[in-house]
């Protein structure tokens, strides 16, 4: 997320192909990268700086 700061469903599972096994359709972890997003892009905002 340092160089996209707000990926989509398909840039994530990009990210992820042949990391993990495909059997869930990473639906999870889909969903938890999309709600880090969020977060990172909330705390930028507000002039917070996470690591």
């Amino acid at each position: 997320m340092n160089d996209n700061p707000q990926p989509s469903d398909d840039q994530i599972r990009e990210a992820l192909s042949g990391n993990f096994c495909r059997c869930t359709g990473y639906q999870g972890i889909v969903a938890a990268a999309r709600r880090a997003a969020e977060v990172i892009g909330h705390t930028e905002a507000e002039g917070a700086s996470l690591r």
